[in-house]
């Protein structure tokens, strides 16, 4: 098995597709079907479902995708740890975020990283907290920008990054949009617009609210911060959302929630062997003079 029919391997797994994967590879379609093939003769068992209009993963081929990414990723580690020590960082990062992460000015910290770094191919994804945890577990992303998990795996490393407190969203004319603090129990028997289950402040609220004893009802999923604070203003619910969502919108109204609430916390999360390129961002965001953090008070407030 060599790490060549992995990556093209993996490429087909994520492209559901034999000719995207070959140009995604750079490579000629039928060298790619024939090492897959020889992958599958070696291993004695189907990868794909092959039809005409679909490729699709055997139950082999998902068993076999998770530790194909882990080995591939092993070896560009071993690949950055040579490259480390000549002074170089080589290679790629794949970065996850979440949509707002007010505790971390990205673009800039990425301008500058890969400005230092030219030879280095960085790639950005944004997703929920919660598949992108699983993403860097399964060695698609080297590091993600999260909210902080109930309980972090024990194959990954979890760093703060900051803290926000939360607020309650809605329309101007909601009966409580005139109030100076929302206590949780008022919440009761409104409807809500959140996220899907599985972003970071969804499950945030969801805690918070449980823990409260307030079952509420989510009648509006949205994946974009925009798309909730519209819905939010026209009515249509209530969110418990980061105070710095207030400063997308002046179409709605913002009130504090009591200082006992919990605040929502992001961070980063690794591997417990980062790479090169990964040790050397994270590197960055901890010098307190590159300016890339905001400065954050005890109440999470900038």
């Amino acid at each position: 098995m060599e790490l060549r029919q992995l990556e093209y391997f993996v490429a087909v797994a994520e492209e559901s597709h034999f000719t995207r994967a070959a140009r995604r590879m750079h490579v000629a379609q039928s060298g790619l079907s024939a090492a897959i093939r020889a992958l599958e003769k070696e291993l004695g068992a189907p990868l794909f479902r092959r039809s005409t209009r679909q490729v699709r993963l055997t139950g082999a081929g998902e068993a076999l995708l998770a530790e194909a990414r882990r080995t591939l990723s092993a070896a560009d580690a071993g690949r950055d740890a040579v490259a480390a020590v000549q002074g170089l960082v080589r290679g790629s990062l794949a970065i996850g975020s979440l949509q707002c992460l007010h505790s971390l000015h990205l673009p800039a910290l990425l301008r500058d990283f890969v400005t230092a770094h030219p030879g280095l191919d960085v790639r950005l994804r944004h997703g929920g907290s919660t598949e992108l945890l699983d993403q860097v577990r399964a060695g698609g992303l080297d590091l993600a920008f999260v909210a902080k998990p109930a309980r972090c795996p024990d194959d990954l490393r979890f760093a703060p990054l900051g803290t926000e407190r939360l607020v309650l969203a809605c329309a101007p004319g909601h009966p409580l949009a005139d109030q100076a603090e929302v206590r949780l129990p008022e919440l009761a028997g409104d409807r809500f617009v959140d996220f899907h289950p599985g972003w970071g402040t969804r499950d945030h609220a969801d805690a918070v609210l449980a823990e409260a004893g307030v079952h509420r009802k989510v009648a509006l999923e949205v994946t974009d911060v925009h798309s909730l604070l519209e819905l939010v203003a026209f009515g249509l619910g209530v969110a418990l959302v980061p105070e710095t969502f207030s400063l997308k919108t002046d179409q709605a109204r913002f009130i504090p929630l009591p200082r006992q609430v919990p605040a929502w916390e992001t961070g980063s999360v690794t591997t417990d062997l980062p790479s090169a390129a990964t040790t050397a961002l994270l590197g960055r965001i901890g010098n307190p003079d590159a300016g890339y953090r905001p400065v954050l008070d005890d109440a999470g407030r900038d």
